[in-house]
């Protein structure tokens, strides 16, 4: 009887890890499907409305402009207000931003203690602007799973520069670009959730054309609406470098 048992319990321990082990291997497959559908084109050049929205309501408007290259370079650059006009953030990787402040004509490379500090009082982080690899930090595992939608759990991997606990990611598998994203504080609290409201096909990619990132802590939102979309320019890698950030538009 004692040996019985030991088999049982000994098999369900054995289903019970191989099923994890599979969660995880779809879930690491699900976010580089993820990773290529939002990287897939070769550039992107596009404008950007910015709302920023408290929470009495008051609204901040801004517009920028905005240069991707491949899946690591990018650059943004405020066209409106006249306050923030010319300011530009130049992203080369997660661990080298230049920003550009024209009123002291001065370019300053983001430390790494403040890249989770919000970016120009929007609720997106100077490391939430640079991140387009999640798999490069995130071991991801399959929580659900239907027709409509996946449900991934993103964990960070030993010893990875991240800001959060964890991520609750929502695909959708017919064109694999996420519904929404959760984001956990240290602690475990649900700290912000990014919603892609509209997606289409841009060029032949398919392409976020309004999120809104809601801070649930501060009770503040940043809507974000891309128009005037164009993909595969040509854009030469002169755009991405801090000679081109100090141009004016």
């Amino acid at each position: 009887m004692k040996r019985h048992l030991r088999f049982v319990s000994l098999f369900i321990l054995t289903t019970f890890a191989a099923a994890a082990a599979l969660a995880q291997n779809d879930g690491n497959a699900i976010l580089k499907k993820v990773e290529a559908t939002l990287n897939a084109p070769k550039d992107r050049v596009a404008i950007m409305s910015m709302k920023l929205i408290d929470k009495n309501g008051n609204v901040k408007n801004r517009v920028v402009k905005i240069y991707q290259k491949g899946d690591d370079k990018r650059l943004i650059r405020f066209l409106k207000p006249a306050d923030v006009k010319g300011v530009g953030l130049l992203v080369l990787s997660d661990n080298e931003m230049w920003l550009y402040m024209p009123a002291f004509h001065k370019i300053r490379r983001i430390a790494s203690h403040t890249k989770n500090e919000n970016f120009m009082g929007t609720d997106f982080t100077y490391d939430d602007m640079a991140q387009t690899k999640y798999s490069e930090k995130y071991t991801a595992r399959v929580l659900q799973q239907s027709p409509d939608s996946i449900k991934l759990e993103l964990t960070p991997k030993p010893g990875a520069d991240v800001n959060y606990s964890k991520l609750v990611m929502v695909v959708d598998p017919h064109n694999w670009v996420p519904k929404r994203v959760e984001f956990y504080d240290k602690s475990g609290s649900l700290k912000k959730i990014l919603t892609n409201s509209r997606v289409a096909k841009v060029d032949g990619y398919w392409t976020v054309q309004e999120m809104t990132m809601q801070d649930v802590q501060a009770k503040h939102k940043t809507v974000l609406t891309l128009s005037d979309v164009k993909h595969d320019t040509g854009l030469a890698n002169s755009v991405f470098t801090k000679r081109f950030l100090r141009r004016s538009e």
